[in-house]
């Protein structure tokens, strides 16, 4: 059995080598790789925004535009029609509480 934990030891040990020089080769393309962008990144003058743009925020400015459609005369509150119906609204007559279009 000694010989199977010396090559268990020995395995362990060349992991721990693999490892470190896993890390190092990490390391040293990833400052390539920041050189590289910084680089590119003056070259074509780029700002975070350009580079880092959610996809989120898009779609919450797209979503934005719509028109509400329906108005509480009570409290001024508004729905567009669309997704689950406000209180105020719901098991209601909708026309009575339609925006008029002008």
């Amino acid at each position: 059995m000694t010989n199977s934990t010396s090559s268990y030891q020995q395995l362990l040990a060349q992991r721990a080598a693999l490892e470190q020089q896993i890390a190092a080769a990490r390391k040293a393309e990833l400052a390539g790789a920041v050189q590289e962008i910084r680089k590119l990144i003056e070259a074509f003058g780029l700002t975070e925004s350009d580079i880092f743009s959610s996809s989120k925020q898009k779609r919450a400015k797209a979503g934005s535009s719509v028109t509400p459609k329906y108005r509480d005369p009570s409290t001024g509150q508004t729905w567009t029609g669309r997704g689950k119906p406000p209180n105020w609204i719901k098991d209601q007559d909708r026309s009575q509480f339609e925006i008029s279009q002008q």
